[in-house]
């Protein structure tokens, strides 16, 4: 009697695909609170600027003051509310700031603690070396976005872009919608003067939203390449399983 043994596997046939643990709690609880968050002080944002579409330099700038920039007048369906309410804007736009800023701060505080800034965050001079930076680049644009050799690395155009939005773009749209209050002008005077007066920081909020919705508007690009359902999973659940191409 003859036993059968199991035929190997061509040579040729994928790998099986693994999974590994990606995102931990705090990095997916602080990135689905910052979708809806971002998303409501957009809309809001947008029926403020409505209110009036001119941005100055300087302390000053009304009607009648030149413009750096006039901007479009933003349709209902982007938004909020849709109607237009300048007092229901505002209400959602600092209620929502809050929200943001303190979501911020406790991120900063479990990442520092956890190791993930220094983990996965820093940035070394290797990574700004210019044939890292052509490396990088070239994968890009053959949509290949993992390192074979660690696919829980990120790579340096992801590191760039988080440090941006995390230590830049997000702590100045906070600290230039508080020099914008005039109740944290009686408080903290010094804060309207860092930023040149009223105007300049309405201009430079202004600018540092843009660069954070154009972030979003890569990410998602970038998520629906990468493959949306792998990438969207691995954000609600930590696991993420790792492509053929980097397996």
């Amino acid at each position: 009697m003859t036993i059968a043994t199991p035929s190997p596997a061509p040579a040729d046939a994928p790998p099986a695909p693994r999974t590994i643990y990606r995102h931990r709690v705090a990095t997916r609880l602080w990135h689905w609170l910052n979708a809806v968050t971002i998303f409501i002080m957009i809309g809001s944002g947008l029926t403020i600027l409505n209110a009036h579409p001119h941005l100055y330099w300087g302390a000053y700038g009304a009607n009648f003051d030149h413009p750096w920039l006039n901007t479009i007048h933003w349709p209902s369906y982007v938004t909020i509310p849709a109607h237009y309410n300048l007092a229901i804007a505002r209400r959602w736009h600092l209620l929502f700031a809050l929200v943001l800023a303190f979501s911020l701060l406790a991120y900063m505080i479990v990442s520092v603690a956890n190791r993930h800034f220094a983990r996965d965050l820093r940035v070394r001079l290797r990574d700004l070396s210019a044939a890292n930076l052509w490396h990088d680049l070239r994968e890009h644009l053959a949509f290949r976005f993992h390192d074979p050799a660690d696919p829980r690395a990120y790579n340096i155009f992801q590191k760039l872009s988080y440090v941006l939005v995390i230590f830049i773009l997000i702590p100045v749209m906070i600290l230039t919608g508080l020099a914008m209050s005039p109740a944290m002008d009686a408080a903290w005077p010094w804060l309207l003067d860092l930023f040149g007066g009223r105007q300049s920081a309405r201009s430079i909020h202004f600018i540092a939203a843009s660069g954070l919705t154009g972030f979003i508007v890569i990410h998602l690009v970038l998520v629906i390449l990468a493959g949306p359902i792998n990438e969207v999973g691995s954000m609600l659940t930590g696991r993420w399983r790792v492509p053929e191409e980097a397996a």
